[in-house]
């Protein structure tokens, strides 16, 4: 168990009014417990409790690793598993039930046979604003995911020639990710050519380069479990006037909002600093998305850098920055590092060049 961690999360559950917490998503409960288990459609949950040490409900097929700060209860396929785990609970006199957001209904269902709908709460936001602020293991860990990204991104446009398909570039990532060290891709890589980039979430296809198309790519990689994720876009063999505008909008909007990043500034007003810039220059319509989201273990975690969102950021959150302005039919360009709140302002976690390049 990682007491720190878990303290965080039981203050955050003190907050809602939850006493026991019921927690089943696979990555959290390795946040807390370091028990990696991929328990796919069987059931696999942290109960963690106001008083008491938590305990650990797990197949007997799970490899576990020992914990003395963990109680462990077994059961195997066909045991009443919610009856099993709403007798412990029940031993703890619990009041408030906190449930987790991605709870299967087929467990959700059988626990309100044996509880009142009324005593549930969805307590994860106890574990997502925890995980939102990195401790300082996994800000070096978010780094030096970091770090390989911008080494695949120098060999990444290495692999642009004439005549290459965005799907023929997209197949050879993974073996440069790996080469570096990388356990593997953190999502599915985005390669765009040309007027594909205007699609945000566009899948590489059999789109042959020409000359004057943007290259857009959004990569990342995991490493020791973390997660990396960049945006880069170039131009093959020439850009023109109207291109390098957008670009050049584009790259002021990320630059302008990534300087103004520091603790205690809302997360809404970072998105309008970057939004602002875009809408001066006349791309206002063109900018269709949030300007960041939060990233660790997952590629998306809890939290946002958008309009909606207007908590204040502090210290150990780390998020991206990623404007875009989008042109149907045209370009589409995007900008994009991750950024690390600290206690003076914030530090880029990718160090590639963000100047306009021309590939040859």
């Amino acid at each position: 168990m990682n007491g720190d961690r878990v303290k965080r999360v039981l203050c955050g559950m003190r907050e809602l009014g939850v006493t026991d917490f019921l927690l089943m998503d696979p990555l959290s409960i390795l946040y807390l417990t370091g028990q990696d288990v991929r328990p796919m459609e069987r059931f696999f949950a942290l109960c963690l409790r106001g008083g008491g040490r938590p305990i650990l409900f797990a197949n007997r097929l799970f490899g576990l690793k020992e914990d003395p700060d963990l109680e462990v209860v077994l059961h195997s396929d066909g045991d009443p598993v919610m009856a099993l785990v709403t007798e412990r609970l029940h031993r703890g006199n619990v009041g408030k039930l906190g449930v987790d957001k991605g709870m299967p209904a087929r467990f959700l269902l059988s626990l309100l046979e044996r509880w009142a709908p009324e005593d549930l709460i969805v307590a994860s936001p106890a574990v997502d604003l925890a995980r939102g602020v990195k401790d300082a293991e996994e800000r070096e860990r978010m780094a030096a995911s970091s770090r390989v990204n911008d080494q695949a991104m120098g060999r990444f446009k290495g692999l642009v020639h004439e005549g290459v398909t965005e799907a023929e570039v997209a197949r050879q990532l993974l073996d440069i990710y790996l080469e570096l060290g990388a356990e593997g891709f953190s999502f599915s890589p985005l390669v765009a050519f040309g007027a594909n980039a205007a699609d945000p979430h566009h899948a590489p296809d059999g789109t042959i380069l020409k000359e004057g198309d943007c290259v857009l790519f959004d990569v990342g990689c995991r490493k020791d479990g973390y997660c990396s994720d960049m945006t880069r876009t170039f131009f093959w063999r020439s850009a023109s006037e109207h291109h390098r505008q957008v670009y050049e909008t584009v790259r002021r909007a990320q630059e302008t909002a990534e300087a103004g990043v520091r603790p205690g500034v809302r997360l809404c007003d970072i998105d309008a600093l970057a939004r602002d810039v875009i809408t001066a220059a006349g791309y206002g319509p063109n900018f269709t998305h949030r300007l960041g989201h939060f990233i660790g273990l997952e590629t998306h975690e809890y939290g946002d850098v958008s309009p909606a969102d207007c908590r204040m950021t502090e210290p150990g959150m780390i998020f991206s920055i990623e404007p875009g302005i989008y042109l149907k039919d045209d370009i589409g360009v995007r900008i994009e590092d991750l950024v690390l709140v600290t206690e003076e302002g914030c530090e880029r976690l990718n160090r590639y060049s963000k100047e306009l390049e021309v590939l040859r």
